[in-house]
């Protein structure tokens, strides 16, 4: 039981993970009706520019506290993310505005590969360590209840509760403020939304830029766990089947989907790995996503899309 259980919670935290991810997804989805591709590259940029402030900083500053110097590579790369999502809306979306859903995803395509080169450029290549506190050495709980007690990463329960914090925030965020409201406007009809007042401009970069913070994150959190370097934006690869169960336009729907992969893989390769010769955890994802676009494409929570003709 207790191997069981050290499964379940250890799949629980990388849920809430991939669910982190998946929030950039739904939040630009929700806010521009656009699927953003360039969501893993800001994982990547917001995580580079993380981990570079936090050494240069501190030697700009003779800083001794380490959380002093994280706090302000934190704050210096959190209006990184604002410049980049103010020159996006600036450069980019204004300029396609009412254009096709396909005009808006090849946009954020090239929005990907010159992320990518703009953040090996600037922040250099080569893996970097992010070094945020966060305990790394397991812990044995529940010692009395099973035997040998149950084996806890602290470093995953930190992650996730960070995570789980985050996107509590997001959900009030959409369902409470009048932004909020405004941002689901704008994502059913551009024009309607302009029509009524809602400036769609200043809409497009509050958006961009709350998706570059959650990227931030999230790429602070995947860079503590494995470090640095370019195969993050394969991270965003993992929340497509998050968002694919759960429903694009859904934040509650991004979390339940990430929680339903990460429980589902992890025990599977635990489970049903040896049996099969292991490597379960690489595509379970994707054939539960499968299975999801044949019979139920809106996902969970997903909103059916009914064309009247």
């Amino acid at each position: 039981m207790s191997f069981f259980i050290e499964a379940l919670i250890g799949g629980l935290m990388a849920g809430m993970l991939y669910s982190l991810v998946a929030l950039g997804f739904v939040l630009i989805f929700k806010a521009s009706g656009v699927f953003n591709f360039a969501q893993g590259a800001m994982v990547l940029f917001a995580a580079l520019a993380m981990a570079r402030f936090a050494e240069w900083i501190p030697q700009w500053l003779n800083l001794e506290s380490k959380f002093l110097g994280n706090l302000l590579a934190f704050i210096v790369a959190g209006a990184c993310m604002y410049v980049l999502a103010w020159l996006i809306e600036r450069l980019v979306l204004r300029h396609l505005v009412n254009q096709e859903g396909v005009t808006l995803l090849m946009a954020t395509l090239g929005i990907t590969y010159f992320l990518d080169g703009l953040g090996q450029t600037i922040f250099g290549s080569a893996i970097y360590q992010i070094d945020v506190g966060m305990p790394k050495e397991p812990v044995f709980l529940f010692e009395n209840v099973f035997e040998g007690g149950v084996l806890i990463n602290l470093e995953d329960v930190y992650a996730a509760c960070i995570a789980a914090a985050l996107v509590a925030a997001l959900s009030l965020f959409f369902q409470k403020t009048s932004t909020g409201r405004a941002l689901r406007a704008v994502a059913d009809d551009h024009q309607a939304a302009q029509s009524i007042g809602i400036p769609l401009n200043r809409i497009w970069v509050i958006v961009w830029f709350v998706a570059g913070i959650t990227a931030l994150v999230a790429g602070i959190i995947w860079g503590s766990k494995i470090g640095v370097q370019f195969s993050l934006t394969t991270v965003a690869l993992k929340a497509l089947p998050v968002i694919i169960l759960g429903g694009l336009t859904s934040v509650p729907g991004a979390i339940i989907g990430g929680l339903i992969i990460g429980v589902g893989e992890k025990l599977s390769e635990v489970f049903l790995g040896p049996m099969v010769g292991g490597g379960i955890e690489v595509w379970f994802a994707y054939v539960l996503a499968l299975v999801f676009l044949l019979f139920r494409p809106q996902g969970l929570f997903g909103e059916k899309i009914i064309d009247r003709v």
